[in-house]
């Protein structure tokens, strides 16, 4: 089944606040070899400025996954991820991410292409403070492999 054309422009409601654990972060940092000690240390992170340890900058697809499974479960989209592969993903940051920091991500969908039998499902993701302030933005590419792919 193709997928829901209707869905390019819908945004999602946003997440309740996801609060960046200290642990998480560490344990981030860790799992993608990141060994800045500003990463896991938070006297370090204080020496360069920050209120606790720093995420890396990819730390921002954990709340921003979370946010876009109510997309990838929606019957409606019509989205059979068994046949999904990451296709890209990039983050532009108004700052970085603190541990500490509550994040809520609000979904939207972009764009859906087809191309050589495949289909591309571009999402962008706004994650901000419960009160609004920019902190990241996400762009996911999905790629639905089509029956001969």
């Amino acid at each position: 089944m193709p997928l829901n054309r209707g869905y390019v422009g819908r945004q999602l409601p946003p997440t309740p606040p996801y609060l960046v654990g200290r642990e998480k972060v560490r344990e981030f940092a860790s799992a993608i070899g990141a060994d800045d000690p500003a990463y896991h240390d938070p006297e370090q992170a204080r020496a360069r400025g920050y209120p606790d340890v720093v995420a890396p900058p990819t730390f921002a697809i954990v709340p921003a996954s979370a946010a876009s499974r109510q997309l990838r479960d929606d019957p409606e989209l019509g989205l059979d991820y068994s046949r999904v592969v990451h296709g890209d993903q990039r983050f532009v940051y108004t700052r970085p991410v603190v541990a500490g920091d509550e994040l809520v991500c609000a979904v939207t969908v972009e764009e859906i292409t087809e191309r050589a039998g495949h289909e591309f499902l571009t999402t962008r993701v706004e994650v901000t403070t419960p009160a609004g302030e920019p902190v990241v933005t996400v762009w996911n590419k999905l790629v639905v492999r089509g029956e001969g792919g």
